[in-house]
């Protein structure tokens, strides 16, 4: 396994358990020649690299395209040099195989705890003429079907050049039918599975907004028709990137498909001096031969245990809960300190302030770059909230927004030239704010200084960072006029470098994400905050579509999902407790609303649900997920967590509208041990592995709206 190199033939195969990835020079060009299930390495290789009589460079599946020079396909960079031309040609020119990974200088990428773990190519691609050295980098990881990929670009010339262009990976995939599957939607309903076939012409997606956005999350399959959950063959794409990005599918005249992904060529320029270089982000591509369930395991694995870090990587989430549907901006000490202790005594373990709590902050449109407790609220300031929390047994979590400023705020008062901005144009306002500019070190380190104060004077377990716009007038006072087209990737790299730091100093804080929910659910956060609030919209039955779509790619223990009231505050439905618990339940749980208006009986329905959690999270944040039916086929959802050793099964089953006169119905589960005995917890009934995933167990036949089940297996001991 790992890579193995056939010199005389020009060939590079790259093998893991159960997957092949081979390139072969051609005329110097480095040229796809295979990916899918996994060969044998026998030499008898030779011959694969079809692309018929015409040997043209517009039909070579090349690794790295270019434009200018005969390929007039979809390129995957592109240069201009100093005397204004934009034509190079890279040619290979050497290669090194690497032990392990090498990590990638200020970004965010996926890691090994050993060098056994995996193996590293770099395939060297120089145009000599310009001086341009390309470094294209593979890491294969020998346990999973998964490579890493991503290039760096180095000026080693006397001239400046710019780039253009600069994504982190092109596939050409040969001929036949594929679907594009990918997640679309918008704020509140993120996460929407999309599919369609590829036809002839380009199929993009992407992002221009300076982050990666509710409207398409950096994630693309790529898959022969027919494939489902369980078989078939398929091909993932994950960006490991906060910003704007694009991803194309460009099928050609003859039925081939070439896939690009990377940073948003948009409004992308970078200018490489003499000696400096430029690194793209990583792309994470994994396949798999059984399906996009197989595919979305591995990505999870994969996430949640070699991209998340720290001390949560691995532990159990805290249940939370947070204030702000509760309260808004209306809230005081007392008020605070009331909902935390029936908290409290409903077994929840964390409680969380939200927006509100600094500045004059009594509506969303002032004081955001202000960081300092408002007293008029919190008379004791926030040590005192934190301490009457910390006594009623509970930890305590803050909510900020470090990358906006508001106009109406001393900070922007005292520097309005650290927003991004372009002298005489209009400062579009979103939500009544702007935005820091975070390719400024001052700035960066205002708000490390702001935040690092609060955090190490006040007992905080938990934060929820949030950013609440897109990027508009992305332009820097500090940046030279040549310079101006690197602001929005050079503002991700700034959040990146302030992420870094406060987490390494602050280890023991819980980080969550947040973008107004899920507008900015990607890899790259994850990097540096284990978890994400997954969507605004808490409202259990749009929930489905949205956790069910997110876990195409993410893990649940990336999930932040919460109980909220009823009608919903984003929908106005009215759905049971108990439903809206079993859909938090699949996820990091916890409650966003006002616990002391609980009557006594929802009161004793959340100290069972929080109860029941606990008894479960390891297994739902932890373990294997199976998704059973779709709430995008129809009018059930099912899903199952399996343990790593198939002792333990978890199944959820939710049925939204009733049926009349309902047939009987079973759900066939999915990832057990068919040679052993599962007990049903709940009737203490016996069945064999093999029983539950070819006839399924019972559903509930309840003539209401809402219905959901929770059935806990557990492996039979001889």
């Amino acid at each position: 396994m790992g890579i193995s190199v056939h010199e005389d033939k020009g060939l590079f195969h790259l093998q893991s358990t159960g997957m092949s990835y081979m390139i072969q020079l051609f005329n110097d060009y480095p040229v796809h020649v295979y990916w899918g299930k996994k060969l044998r390495d026998d030499g008898n290789l030779e011959g694969m690299l079809n692309v018929g009589g015409n040997t043209g460079i517009d039909r070579l599946p090349q690794e790295y395209p270019q434009y200018g020079s005969g390929d007039f396909r979809n390129p995957a960079y592109q240069a201009r040099l100093e005397d204004g031309t934009r034509v190079t040609e890279l040619r290979y020119s050497s290669y090194r195989v690497l032990k392990g990974k090498p990590v990638l200088e200020g970004l965010p990428s996926v890691y090994v705890e050993s060098e056994d773990e995996a193996e590293t190519l770099e395939l060297i691609l120089k145009d000599d003429y310009a001086k341009l050295t390309v470094i294209l980098r593979y890491t294969i990881y020998e346990g999973m079907d998964v490579i890493a990929r991503s290039v760096q670009f180095l000026n080693e010339g006397e001239s400046k050049l710019q780039l253009l262009r600069a994504l982190s990976a092109s596939v050409d995939l040969s001929a036949g039918e594929l679907d594009m599957i990918y997640l679309a939607g918008a704020w509140a309903r993120e996460g929407n599975l999309t599919r369609r076939r590829l036809v002839q012409g380009g199929t993009n997606i992407g992002s221009r907004r300076g982050m990666s956005g509710h409207q398409f999350n950096p994630f693309t399959a790529l898959a022969k028709p027919g494939t489902d959950e369980n078989q078939g063959e398929v091909f993932g794409f994950s960006l490991v990137y906060s910003g704007s990005f694009e991803a194309e599918a460009e099928v050609d005249s003859f039925g081939s498909t070439r896939f690009s992904i990377g940073l948003n060529s948009l409004d992308f320029t970078w200018q490489l001096e003499p000696g400096e270089s430029f690194q793209t982000p990583e792309v994470i591509m994994v396949y798999s031969a059984q399906g996009i369930g197989e595919m979305s395991r591995v990505y999870h694995r994969l996430y949640r245990t070699r991209l998340c870090r720290g001390q949560y990587r691995d532990k159990e989430r805290p249940i939370l809960v947070n204030n702000w549907e509760a309260t808004y901006f209306d809230f005081n000490t007392d008020k605070l300190e009331s909902i935390a202790a029936e908290a409290a005594k409903l077994g929840i373990e964390l409680f969380v302030l939200d927006d509100g709590w600094f500045g004059k902050r009594d509506a969303d449109n002032s004081s955001l770059g202000d960081w300092v407790e408002d007293l008029r609220k919190l008379p004791g300031g926030l040590n005192d909230l934190a301490k009457r929390v910390n006594g009623l047994g509970l930890q305590f979590g803050l909510w900020v927004e470090p990358e906006m400023i508001s106009p109406d705020s001393d900070l922007y008062r005292q520097h309005p030239d650290w927003c991004l901005h372009v002298p005489g144009r209009r400062r579009s306002e979103i939500r009544w704010q702007l935005v820091l500019d975070y390719s400024r070190a001052d700035v960066r380190e205002y708000i490390y200084e702001s935040l690092s104060r609060i955090f190490s004077t006040i007992p905080i377990a938990y934060i929820k960072w949030d950013m609440n716009r897109c990027l508009t007038e992305v332009g820097s006072a500090q940046m030279a006029p040549e310079r101006q087209g690197e602001i929005g990737h050079r503002y991700v790299l700034g959040l990146y470098e302030l992420l870094e730091k406060l987490t390494v100093r602050f280890p023991k804080i819980l980080f969550e994400s947040c973008c107004s929910g899920g507008g900015r659910f990607d890899p790259g956060m994850l990097y540096y905050m284990p978890q994400t609030w997954t969507s605004d919209d808490t409202d259990a039955v749009e929930r489905l579509k949205i956790q069910y779509g997110t876990s195409l790619v993410y893990p649940v223990s990336a999930m932040g999902a919460h109980v909220s009231a009823v009608p919903n505050h984003q929908v106005g439905r009215i759905t049971p407790l108990s439903f809206r618990g079993d859909v938090a339940m699949s996820g990091n749980f916890g409650y966003e609303l006002d616990l002391t208006k609980f009557t006594p009986e929802e009161k004793e329905l959340v100290k069972e649900q929080v109860a029941n959690y606990k008894g479960i999270r390891s297994l739902v944040q932890q373990g294997n997920l199976y998704r059973l039916q779709s709430p995008f086929e129809g009018n059930e959802t099912a899903w199952m967590f399996v343990s790593d050793d198939q002792s333990e099964a978890l199944v959820y089953y939710f049925r939204v509208m009733a049926i009349p006169n309902p047939p009987p119905r079973s759900l066939k589960l999915n990832g057990l041990n068919p040679s052993l005995n599962y007990r049903l917890e709940a009737s203490e009934e016996v069945f064999g592995g093999d029983r539950l995933m070819q006839v399924g167990i019972s559903l509930p036949n309840e003539q209401r709206d809402y219905v959901s089940g929770c059935y806990k297996l557990v492996a039979v001991k001889e």
